[in-house]
């Protein structure tokens, strides 16, 4: 087990991430405006782009504003000290798009990969080493899998050439322990920086990411104003904050990180990141956070309570990718419901 390091780095997470929460809106200048104070705000990277990632714009996914050049061109035109990363979910993401953002000016590339399907992933870690970007093996939805073999998947990412094993809370549904004892499994077998990236589901974004840091986790996650999928990602400004009151340093000038969260993020905020009962009830269950929207415009659509669908789309242990499952439920739920009245 590692102890706290004494330095941590921050990526900012709101123009990838927080993409869902704008559903996929930003235009080149929101994202200009918002690197641009994140450069000012000292964070290690900002990753850009659809909240699916490169390529992420379809329709199942939801259509973005910007093409990914855009989105790389208008990071990349005000980011000098901040480094630009983003994020590649293999399957949806090619290894040309990667080539393409390469090409802009990417320094990181996050390999999002289920918990338990890191193979899946071997071709996309190889090219990023290829192409010479610092490369990140992105285990999304941990909390379904058990630590030993999370740490297994890990020890195969390291052997495909990842730099660095990030441990993603997809859903907001680890507790401080799973938190803990992921990274301690990680730490026993793999000689790799670990990062943490967790969502506010149950309430937990910053305190899960707070947890991870104190068992040596180097790199850290969050979005200004929390700006995430579900109820949103850890608060980058209170992570610094409290990153800071425990004397790791970030680099971070909090004050700067808040100044462009209220001038340039808050504007953008198209429904409240407030920790609510569809919110609890997704991270309870277990669900990808991106459904978050999803089922609450399926539950006003067709007259079904939303913790009803979270329910069942738990149950089914859905995981990204999946979201049309959250139609056929409520047709499933409807049909009930007409059985049960002819009665």
């Amino acid at each position: 087990m590692s102890e706290m390091k004494s330095s941590v780095r921050l990526i900012d997470t709101t123009l990838r991430d927080g993409s869902h929460a704008v559903f996929h809106k930003y235009t080149a200048q929101n994202i200009t405006d918002i690197c641009a104070g994140l450069e000012k705000g000292g964070v290690y990277a900002a990753e850009v782009g659809h909240g699916a990632g490169l390529g992420g714009s379809i329709l199942e996914y939801g259509f973005a504003t910007e093409s990914d050049r855009t989105m790389m061109q208008s990071a990349r035109k005000v980011l000098k000290n901040t480094k630009l990363a983003a994020l590649l979910v293999p399957g949806l993401g090619t290894m040309d798009d990667l080539r393409m953002a390469a090409g802009e000016g990417l320094d990181i590339v996050r390999v999002a990969l289920h918990c338990t399907e890191v193979t899946a992933g071997e071709q996309h870690i190889m090219l990023g080493k290829k192409l010479g970007l610092t490369t990140v093996c992105f285990f999304m939805m941990c909390h379904m899998t058990s630590p030993e073999a999370l740490a297994e998947q890990a020890k195969m990412a390291s052997e495909y050439g990842a730099d660095i094993i990030y441990i993603a809370d997809s859903s907001g549904a680890l507790t401080p322990q799973g938190m803990r004892d992921r990274v301690h499994a990680i730490q026993a077998v793999v000689d790799l920086p670990i990062g943490v990236h967790t969502h506010n589901n149950l309430g937990l974004g910053v305190g899960n990411a707070i947890t991870a840091v104190e068992c040596g986790a180097a790199y850290c996650d969050g979005s200004l104003e929390g700006q995430g999928a579900g109820c949103g990602n850890g608060n980058i400004q209170a992570i610094a904050a409290v990153l800071d009151k425990m004397g790791v340093k970030t680099g971070a000038d909090i004050y700067a990180l808040m100044d462009v969260a209220e001038q340039s993020v808050r504007p953008t905020i198209h429904h409240s990141l407030e920790i609510t009962n569809e919110s609890i009830t997704l991270g309870y269950n277990g669900i990808y956070s991106s459904f978050y929207q999803h089922t609450k415009e399926a539950s006003e659509r067709y007259g079904i309570p939303a913790r009803e669908i979270f329910t069942e789309l738990g149950k089914r242990k859905v995981i990204g990718g999946q979201e049309d499952q959250i139609i056929d439920i409520c047709y499933e739920i409807l049909d009930k419901r007409k059985a049960e009245a002819k009665k």
